[in-house]
């Protein structure tokens, strides 16, 4: 895949619904696909421990990793201040040509919050576990199996234990900024 493609990206929650979201392709190696979306369009804005996480009109810059059982967010307002890093737990997407993507969300997320829109890459925060309770209703009621929900809680240790010991977020949300998009890619 090119930089710049349209990539559509169909996210399924079970038990039913899968939305659709597309996004322009802004990076693509082997280990990092990184997607920008641009003046989002919400019903209502997210909110995450009663603040605004991400707003209409907002931006968002996703990372998504081959093989891996997470994304990551980075969600601003719509002034473009950053409120903080999303990682959703999911089965590791799958490509199809054409640049269509499929995932299945597992429920849990994790959410680092940036006062002040200003992160220090280099400082280790802990992640807060989000909607542990949603994934518990979802195994109960058979819309994930059993050996699914364990593998989904066991990403998130996995990622907790990697935010403890300061390798995650990886670099590459570092260093793919919101601005760094809009500038490389001239998005203005």
């Amino acid at each position: 895949m090119k930089p710049s493609q349209e990539i559509h990206i169909y996210y399924h929650r079970p038990p039913d619904r899968t939305d659709l979201f597309i996004q322009r392709l802004i990076h693509d190696d082997p280990w990092v696909k990184i997607t920008f979306a641009q003046g989002l369009t919400l019903a209502r804005p997210l909110e995450i421990g009663g603040e605004v996480a991400l707003e209409e009109g907002a931006d968002a810059v996703w990372f998504t990793f081959p093989g891996e059982w997470h994304d990551i967010g980075r969600f601003h307002l719509a002034d473009g201040t950053l409120t903080g890093i999303y990682a959703n737990i999911l089965i590791p997407c799958t490509f199809e040509p054409g640049g269509v993507w499929h995932t299945t969300d597992l429920f849990l997320d994790l959410w680092i919050p940036i006062l002040g829109g200003r992160w220090d890459p280099d400082e280790r925060i802990i992640p807060d576990v989000l909607d542990s309770n949603e994934l518990e209703k979802a195994r109960a009621a058979g819309w994930i199996p059993h050996a699914t929900a364990q593998r989904a809680h066991a990403e998130v240790e996995r990622l907790l234990s990697a935010a403890r010991h300061g390798t995650w977020p990886p670099p590459s949300v570092r260093e793919w900024t919101r601005e760094r998009v809009l500038r490389v890619h001239d998005l203005h």
